[in-house]
């Protein structure tokens, strides 16, 4: 069930059992439990369907909430308790609320943060307009938060940061160096461990060709000559200053080195 259609549908429960509670006053007087807070980015609620705000978002404290009191407006109705499904759906309707002054809150301080990425990145000077794009998307959340329009916050804060999360997933992709590397000739490409190592996306340096060899003699063909490599083998290359690295080298990537 959509967020919007459970709130369509718990205002025209409250409503209904409101009518019936003014007819039904004989009943027990029922109190709302007291609220057990669950810990924020809770597990997934299955059947939330909105893929472009992150489960651990959706599934709040509050939206959390609104979920078991909704359950137990129409317990009560169904039990016929008319005046404590009423109380039920009424504070359901309001942690629905809250849950969507939530989200808008998530959402906009993560568009923010991929703005002040994008300053420190320079995303202005080398994408002017999508950074304008994103900008002004999020000038608008931040509107229509103020004038307490939580959906319309989400909206935009949602737009702002899907144009700025693809730029900064690429530049994320980027700076991950090659784990691992396939051995070229050595009459066209001069492949040995030391050239090997001074290659920029592996350490830079052709002193470090010792680390290359530690971790490959395994492979070696003969494990006490570090001078014998062969075409096709395909060499680990161990990360020695904390760089993070990933796949196979590939010729045709730019990597950005430290």
């Amino acid at each position: 069930m959509s967020r919007k259609i459970a709130l369509v549908f718990l205002l025209s429960l409250f409503f209904t059992v409101s009518l019936f509670a003014q007819y039904d006053r004989q009943e027990p007087e029922m109190k709302i439990p007291g609220f057990n807070y669950v810990p924020y980015f809770a597990a997934t609620i299955s059947g939330e369907e909105d893929p472009s705000i992150p489960q651990g978002i959706l599934s709040n404290e509050f939206f959390l909430e609104s979920l078991r009191l909704t359950k137990l407006a129409q317990d009560t109705f169904e039990f016929g308790d008319y005046d404590a499904s009423a109380g039920f759906a009424e504070e359901a309707i309001r942690y629905a609320q809250l849950s969507d002054e939530y989200v808008a809150v998530q959402l906009i301080d993560e568009a923010k943060r991929l703005l002040d990425w994008a300053d420190v990145n320079n995303i202005a000077g080398r994408y002017p307009n999508e950074y304008e794009e994103s900008k002004n998307y999020y000038e608008t959340a931040v509107a229509a938060y103020s004038y307490e329009e939580w959906t319309e916050a989400s909206d935009a804060a949602i737009k702002s940061i899907e144009i700025l999360a693809a730029f900064e997933a690429e530049s994320n992709r980027a700076s991950q160096l090659p784990r691992q590397y396939t051995v070229r000739s050595w009459t066209v490409e001069r492949d040995c461990l030391w050239n090997i190592a001074g290659y920029p996306w592996v350490y830079g340096e052709p002193r470090r060709w010792r680390d290359l060899y530690e971790a490959n003699k395994s492979k070696m063909p003969d494990q006490n000559n570090p001078n014998l490599i062969e075409p096709g083998m395909i060499l680990d290359i161990p990360s020695i200053r904390g760089e993070i690295r990933q796949g196979m080298w590939d010729p045709n990537r730019v990597y950005v080195t430290p």
